[in-house]
């Protein structure tokens, strides 16, 4: 059993030491893992992605607390999920949803039994005083049941763009990642030869096959040319579009900054010209 935290706390201040302070004194000796605690503030939309990636990767048997919650101390809840990637802690503000995408939960519960938070509850600290307790006792072996009563309606992100026609594929950025590059929602893309197979990931289109080498990326006016394999195929400085580690169509610039060389943020539409 091992315990993970993702936050948009960052490093400079105690708040992810003391969740992990709260967490020993609760479960000692349980691992307790850092995905990130980088998520830019207030940005559960990238939170969702962070741990679509990331969760796989980890045991099943894992509990992932999860704090990146702007409406902290509003009338949104505080949730448990157990789902096949593990069990999920945080708020309940539909950063889970890329995850309930692949890996449906089985049992949402709301964390209203005071027994398993601390003693006083702060009003803008329930990463100290709600989540990392839950996930500290779910760790010990206390039943998801025991934390509080079922969840039927949790919060859910919209999904994120993703269309399929005879002439074009169209989606949006959904993620852009400390080097710049900009993740979108095309894909999943896996490499045979010169072809693509596109397997969706996101929204209900048909699987199909591309061919990387005639097709052109076009993003805020710009055509960025064919899909590529790698950054090195275009000189320094240069942008391109490539399938990136998970799957996903992928913008970048060489040795540079993709989002802010192309203008980009979340949610800016990208299209594959296929014809």
């Amino acid at each position: 059993m091992l315990i993970t935290i993702t936050t948009d706390f960052g490093t400079r201040d105690g708040y992810v030491g003391t969740m992990k302070g709260v967490i020993a004194g609760i479960a000692p000796g349980v691992p307790c893992i850092d995905i990130t605690q980088e998520i830019p503030p207030q940005d559960v939309r990238s939170a969702a992605y962070v741990l679509w990636t990331a969760l796989p990767y980890f045991p099943l048997e894992s509990v992932h607390v999860v704090v990146v919650d702007p409406g902290v101390g509003t009338v949104r809840r505080p949730i448990a999920a157990r789902t096949p990637w593990g069990m999920l802690v945080g708020p309940d503000n539909g950063v889970f949803s890329y995850v309930w995408e692949v890996a449906p939960p089985t049992m949402i519960v709301e964390l209203a039994n005071p027994a398993y938070r601390n003693v006083a509850v702060s009003n803008t600290f329930h990463g100290r005083d709600i989540f990392s307790p839950a996930g500290a006792h779910l760790a010990r072996g206390v039943p998801m049941a025991e934390l509080g009563p079922e969840v039927e309606d949790p919060v859910r992100l919209p999904a994120p763009v993703f269309t399929v026609t005879e002439s074009t594929i169209t989606g949006e950025v959904i993620y852009i990642d400390h080097f710049g590059n900009v993740i979108t929602s095309i894909g999943r893309l896996v490499w045979d030869g010169a072809l693509l197979s596109l397997d969706p990931v996101f929204g209900d289109v048909p699987a199909g096959i591309i061919n990387a080498a005639r097709v052109r990326v076009l993003v805020a006016g710009r055509d960025l040319g064919p899909v590529r394999h790698t950054y090195g195929e275009v000189e320094p400085g240069e942008p391109l579009a490539l399938v990136g580690s998970e799957g996903l169509l992928e913008l970048a610039v060489n040795h540079g900054h993709g989002a802010q060389a192309l203008g980009l943020a979340i949610g800016a539409t990208v299209e594959i010209a296929l014809r």
